[in-house]
């Protein structure tokens, strides 16, 4: 089975591809590097054909909301155009967990990208995650003898297990929007920047700073929680934190 990967070559997506291998399927890497331009929609034709399933995990990190709408919007509809042209008979979208709870910029594009994959017309499936162990590494990549993180509460997971469960989906029925995945244990920010950084051997001093209005009450206070059952990982943070990942991990992620 052909499986494409759009963002194939991101932080992520190089963990989703390996896992479409290791499922024994062939991943198909879309990525501006491999010749696709997914703002124009160049060279997305070609690169879907005989593609069975498409696993979108693009990103941009951004807090605009207009900036977000933008990226996620356009790049969202050229992915469904040129699937529907293909026949593309699965879309796979990783989104994340509040983003119908919380104000926040990046999120709205989110938003935007689950509206337009859950009301096209390829048959889709929406997972929404946690936030993954690496955005605390993200924050502790910041230079200064100061971290300032934010007062946000996850339940946070690796992101290896997102990225089986988005090629378990991806070959199973299209289902819409489907359970929450999250990891083993509810976690702050500031305290994961914290032991990430002792782990390291680094005596920075972690400075936690909440967002401000209805958007920081809601991530201090659990709205980038699951709020039902659904799949859990079983990494801890002490095991990422034991595992090589915790100690080369520092490209941004979400």
């Amino acid at each position: 089975m052909r499986i494409a990967v759009a963002g194939g070559t991101g932080w992520i997506g190089r963990r989703v591809v390996d896992s479409v291998r290791a499922r024994g399927h062939e991943p198909v890497v879309i990525a501006r590097s491999r010749g696709v331009d997914l703002i124009r929609g160049t060279g997305l034709d070609e690169a879907l054909t005989d593609v069975a399933a498409v696993i979108d995990v693009t990103n941009r990190s951004t807090i605009s909301r207009k900036r977000s709408v933008n990226f996620f919007g356009t790049v969202t509809g050229n992915l469904l155009a040129a699937g529907r042209r293909a026949g593309v008979r699965h879309h796979v979208a990783l989104s994340v967990v509040g983003v119908d709870r919380v104000g926040f910029g990046y999120y709205a594009g989110k938003r935007r990208q689950e509206e337009l994959v859950l009301d096209g017309r390829v048959p889709a499936t929406v997972l929404r995650s946690t936030q993954f162990h690496e955005f605390a590494a993200q924050r502790a990549a910041y230079r200064g003898p100061i971290v300032a993180v934010p007062q946000v509460l996850s339940q946070p997971i690796a992101a290896h297990e997102v990225a089986r469960c988005l090629v378990d989906l991806a070959v199973a029925e299209p289902a819409g929007l489907v359970p929450d995945i999250a990891g083993p244990q509810q976690l702050r920010m500031p305290d994961m920047a914290r032991r990430l950084l002792r782990f390291r051997g680094s005596h920075r001093v972690v400075l936690p700073v909440r967002l401000p209005g209805a958007t920081g009450r809601a991530m201090a206070g659990g709205a980038l929680l699951p709020t039902g059952p659904g799949p859990r990982g079983m990494q801890t943070f002490d095991q990422w934190l034991a595992s090589p990942a915790a100690r080369s991990t520092t490209r941004k992620v979400r």
